[in-house]
């Protein structure tokens, strides 16, 4: 019980340093742009609750709340409820595009950080898995699959899935990802012959990611110099065919044929830039990366890591900043088409679970890209035309804009109360899936 409790401290601990962190610099934008527009900031606040300490500077009260669990900026006159005194100071008495431009600065901030820290981290350290820019040619079916019972095997190429022609692994991954239990269409080539299909990807998770069954092939990425691949002659980008003549599925089936053959010299076949070669390997016992125990190793991984330029690192910054708000906004438009399920989100519990889980691997690495993802994730989600929310605010300016005149305080008033009300009923779904989701399988 005590272990339990430790575990929950600790994980709250990294909750509320993730969540306080990325609300603390999305607010960070909203202060910033307001005081540089002129707009009187009341209180720019860390936590919410009961004032602890903090001091006054100008017309700003800076203070530390109670409840360190985010933050928030208090700008005079900005709640349109409110008697407006027409005081130049107000954000109310601000042009739209004053307001507009403090509106989308703390999801910007929210982006911007992503970006920028994306950037530092692939200066140090960009990892990513070895088959994912390869074309999507099956290494694996797993039995009784939905690709299984359609007939799919190994060695087809997927060349269409959902409309997406010659797609790359990752490609696949995602569309897969995305679409449990619903219809998904693809086009196999097999002996220079097209086949057309629709698979139903099942829900493997509890977020309900989904699977389709079918799995890339062994691609080697990166070879340690001093181990048994690399000193016989493996290569990156090798694709590992078979071992002692039987076809290799997949990088778990290697590892345990591995640990059944111990040290006894191995026949490892590969494809090269379409060359076929053969191997002779003696595994030998060794440290494995990420376990205390000792296994049989050629000594490679799927994985190619390495350091890029700046210039670089910012350019593979945009682009995976790029997929992700695709696929979250994918995730989302899914959602609203009921063809996904609500579970794929996580709440204060998920969230603390996986910041936990994060902080508690090796390196800095694992945190840092939560962060990444949480801080995208939060600038994004507050661009939604939801009103209360950043999105929302810009959404009802740019109506005002179009009407050139402002919407009236009972409207306005109304349209809050609903969205209100929706958030709150959608926060209440969600932490409920997050208890299920970490109590479900526990019981009986």
């Amino acid at each position: 019980m005590h272990g339990i409790l430790i575990l929950v401290l600790q994980r709250f601990f990294y909750f509320a340093v993730v969540i306080g962190l990325m609300v603390l610099i999305h607010e960070f934008g909203h202060y910033a742009v307001a005081k540089l527009l002129g707009v009187r900031v009341e209180q720019f606040a860390i936590g919410f609750g009961k004032r602890l300490i903090g001091f006054r500077r100008g017309d700003t009260d800076y203070r530390i709340n109670a409840l360190p669990l985010g933050g928030y900026v208090k700008m005079s006159g900005e709640n349109p409820m409110d008697e407006r005194s027409g005081d130049s100071g107000e954000f109310m008495s601000h042009p739209r595009w004053h307001r507009f431009l403090i509106a989308i600065a703390g999801p910007a901030m929210n982006i911007l950080f992503a970006i920028f820290l994306l950037t530092a981290v692939y200066t140090r350290h960009y990892e990513h898995a070895a088959f994912m820019d390869e074309p999507a040619v099956i290494g694996d079916i797993e039995h009784g699959s939905p690709a299984d019972k359609l007939g799919i095997r190994r060695g087809d190429r997927i060349v269409q899935i959902d409309g997406i022609q010659n797609p790359t692994w990752e490609q696949v991954e995602i569309k897969q990802l995305l679409s449990a239990n619903q219809p998904l269409s693809f086009t196999v080539e097999r002996d220079n012959q097209r086949i057309q299909g629709s698979v139903v990807p099942i829900a493997v998770t509890s977020d309900d990611a989904g699977s389709a069954g079918w799995y890339p092939p062994v691609i080697i990425g990166d070879l340690e110099p001093d181990m048994p691949g690399a000193k016989a002659g493996l290569r990156e980008g090798d694709k590992i065919v078979s071992m002692d003549g039987q076809p290799l599925a997949s990088i778990q089936e290697m590892i345990d044929h591995l640990q059944q053959t111990k040290s006894k010299p191995i026949q490892v076949d590969v494809e090269r830039q379409n060359n076929k070669l053969a191997f002779t390997i003696t595994p030998v016992l060794a440290d494995t990366p990420g376990l205390t125990e000792k296994h049989y190793r050629l000594g490679f991984s799927m994985n190619k890591v390495s350091k890029l330029t700046f210039g670089n690192a910012f350019a593979q910054s945009l682009v995976t900043n790029r997929k992700n708000s695709v696929l979250l906004l994918e995730l989302l438009g899914k959602l609203v088409q009921h063809k996904a399920s609500i579970k794929s989100f996580s709440g204060p519990i998920g969230i603390a679970q996986k910041a936990g889980e994060a902080a508690e691997e090796k390196g800095w690495i694992p945190f840092l890209m939560f962060c990444i993802l949480i801080s995208l994730n939060l600038g994004i989600f507050n661009l939604l035309p939801i009103p209360i929310m950043d999105g929302g605010v810009i959404l009802l300016l740019f109506i005002e804009g179009l009407m050139r005149r402002d919407i009236s305080l009972p409207v306005k008033e109304r349209i809050y109360q609903a969205a209100f009300v929706f958030l709150i009923l959608f926060a209440a779904v969600v932490i409920y899936n997050d208890i299920a989701k970490t109590i479900g399988p526990r019981l009986p």
